[in-house]
């Protein structure tokens, strides 16, 4: 372990200070679960928010709150099976077992322990009172024998920074390596938070910030939506991206050319107050280096399997600095909450991202920069008069966000409080979402799933008749057939869900796809590896875990295999854990604008949903297994350069949403012995 690192992170970045000693003092305080504010040396500043009444509830537009975790979802108690933490998406009929949520775990699965987790917080943050003594002061010998002492010969400034190892803590079991394959990888050895449900972490964190790194500048030529760059000094008080924009997430070593953010950009941890953040999976230690609780409250949208792990979770926090938030889950349990999603509070503006990147820093590009992911930003205003408050008629995106974190159990005035904020330049976006469970109402089911995809199609004024192509890159294909790409298909040209529905319910079979498009398959394509792809990339198979395809969905007679093509980033030897749908008109002829989905579905029924009908009832009903949000961009205008399957047929999206993958895709072929031709399957090789 390096010198004065603390689970992974210094104690000085932890505090946001130089300050040593004070850092070390804040950090030896949260160890303890002591209020690290009653210090005398702790700045009025630091104090502030941290003493709320019990029960006050957070207001995103208030300096002074505490969250109210009494509505955090508590009445929706359900039970999960066990999960194998490299599967991602699951098999519709056949879902993974699943890890239970502790505050500290190894990742391997293992048999649940009968003892109550521990509720010191030193067991969240991996903290040592003894160890980070005797480290500091080895560190503070270190530094001066570094200044009497040259670097050693060859050691460039823009070489790649040492890996930090982590603290093991007697409260911490050892950590053993999980990989697809049972061997021991570079994504498998960072501990967990396990908060939303089993997680894939990751090698000892990687020091990404190097004062000697060269980066060249980011390019001037953005697209209409791109906002403002994040490179650029601004005020604390002026949102960088007022009208929004979509990037790739930063990667080690990849040049940067404008296009892409670091987590740091995300985040901009010195001006951060409030935080609430959904993802799939969490890495504990790289969460507290990249914020600094000290400073911001947290609030995680999470899983837990009943109330006594719930509590157990509030126990294992400092209430006054992380809440929870725990949606009700479909199905006994049986979903996942996929969905990533950020709300950050800063002085004067709120930033909501949509990722398709867990909070894991091989999802951020860290981790040696093997894995590639993309994210939606927008800064909102904040209203300067309840005038403006009360004014404000919500875009759909706003009313569509705020229903989803309503659905989710997240406290009511801290939803209210989303209104404070400007929603206006959201209008010419869209917020989909697929919400865990039955959806039995006409205005519930239209809501949610490809059916709440289609409608909010429709009402951008995205919708067509005319022929569309639908290009689909994602990180997990579950059992496809092609009534569910069928209806995706419809819903990109903004049919409400009913149109496959009736005629499936009916017997029609051909004129729910043959007769009105030939046949959905001559205008869809999915991006999905290769096994030459993976086994080529700068991870190697080891770094593919969130990669999951199975080889008996593959030979299935009812997969669609024409649509199949090898996904391969346009940064060389990365693996994309992205999730992104391009929609353009077929023909040149066509009226119809283009538009790309970005967000966490991957491509499966368990996140977009089945539209079934109801044996009691006789109506439509939709059932989703899991949680999942994204945003629609649409492009500015219907001009189509090119067709078929070239780059220059995206030139709509140039400037807008980065095309992350090589077009075209190398055909994957069912019986093709070329591993260039066949799909990675995560879980055999």
């Amino acid at each position: 372990m390096s010198a004065g690192s603390v689970g992974g992170w210094q104690a000085a970045d932890f505090n946001g200070s130089d300050d040593e000693e004070e850092a070390l003092r804040v950090a030896i305080a949260l160890s303890l679960g002591e209020d690290p504010g009653n210090s005398k040396t702790t700045s009025a500043s630091n104090r502030r928010g941290t003493t709320g009444a019990p029960g006050e509830t957070i207001d995103l537009t208030q300096d002074e709150d505490d969250y109210d975790d009494s509505k955090d979802g508590r009445d929706h108690e359900q039970t999960r099976p066990r999960r194998t933490p490299h599967t991602e998406d699951k098999n519709d009929t056949n879902p993974a077992p699943s890890i239970p949520l502790s505050p500290i775990q190894p990742i391997a699965p293992a048999p649940e322990s009968s003892g109550v987790p521990s509720t010191n917080l030193s067991a969240l943050l991996g903290l040592d009172r003894k160890k980070m003594e005797a480290e500091r002061l080895a560190r503070l010998n270190k530094r001066k024998a570094s200044e009497l002492s040259p670097p050693a010969a060859g050691s460039g400034g823009a070489s790649r920074p040492p890996q930090r190892s982590r603290v093991t803590s007697p409260s911490r079991s050892k950590v053993v390596p999980v990989t697809a394959g049972g061997t021991e990888g570079p994504q498998r050895k960072a501990l967990e938070l396990r908060v939303g449900a089993s997680i894939e972490s990751a090698a000892p964190t990687i020091d990404i910030v190097s004062s000697s790194s060269t980066v060249p500048p980011p390019s001037s030529t953005l697209g209409p939506h791109q906002g403002t760059s994040t490179h650029s000094s601004s005020s604390s008080t002026t949102p960088p991206f007022p009208q929004g924009v979509v990037k790739k997430t930063w990667a080690y070593k990849q040049p940067r050319r404008g296009d892409d953010i670091k987590i740091e950009e995300v985040l901009q941890k010195d001006k951060l107050q409030l935080a609430v953040i959904s993802s799939w999976q969490w890495d504990d230690e790289w969460m507290v280096s990249k914020i600094n609780i000290n400073r911001t409250k947290l609030i995680l949208v999470a899983y837990a399997r009943d109330e006594a792990q719930r509590e157990a979770m509030r126990d294992s926090v400092p209430r006054d600095r992380i809440r929870f938030c725990f949606p009700p889950m479909s199905n006994g349990g049986m979903g996942v909450m996929h969905s990533k999603l950020m709300l950050l509070k800063y002085e004067a503006y709120m930033r909501i991202v949509v990722p398709t990147a867990n909070f894991v820093p091989y999802d951020w590009g860290e981790m040696g920069g093997t894995m590639e992911n993309m994210v939606f930003i927008i800064d909102l205003p904040k209203f300067e008069t309840a005038e403006q408050r009360e004014t404000q008629v919500l875009p759909s995106f706003g009313e569509d966000l705020l229903y989803f974190l309503q659905a989710k159990g997240l406290d009511e005035k801290l939803i209210s409080s989303l209104r404070n904020y400007d929603f206006s330049e959201t209008s010419r976006y869209g917020f989909v979402h697929s919400i865990a469970g039955t959806h039995s109402a006409e205005d519930a089911w239209k809501r949610t799933g490809y059916c709440g995809l289609g409608r909010i199609v429709d009402a951008l004024g995205l919708g067509t008749r005319d022929l569309i192509e639908v290009d689909y890159v994602c990180a997990s294909i579950g059992a496809v057939n092609e009534s569910l790409l069928t209806s995706l298909y419809f819903a990109c040209q903004g049919d409400s869900g009913l149109k496959e529905y009736e005629a499936r319910v009916s017997g029609r079979k051909g004129t729910s796809s043959r007769d009105e498009v030939g046949s959905v398959q001559d205008h869809a394509r999915v991006y999905f590896p290769s096994q030459a792809t993976v086994e080529e990339s700068l991870g190697g198979i080891m770094g593919a875990g969130t990669i999951c395809f199975q080889s008996k969905w593959w030979k299935a007679a009812t997969f669609p295999h024409k649509v199949l093509r090898d996904c391969r980033s346009v940064r060389t030897g990365m693996v994309m854990h992205t999730k992104v749908i391009f929609v353009r008109p077929s023909t040149a002829e066509g009226k119809a604008r283009g538009f790309a989905y970005v967000g966490s579905a991957n491509l499966s029924e368990s996140a977009w949903g089945r539209l079934v009908k109801d044996r009691s009832s006789g109506k439509p009903k939709l059932t989703c297994r899991n949680w999942e949000c994204g945003v629609i961009i649409s492009t500015s205008d219907s001009a189509v350069e090119a067709t078929g399957e070239t780059r220059e047929a995206f030139g709509m999206f140039d400037g807008l949403v980065p095309i992350p993958m090589k077009i075209p895709g190398g055909r994957l072929e069912v019986g093709s012995q070329d591993t260039a031709r066949i799909p990675w399957f995560s879980r055999e090789s």
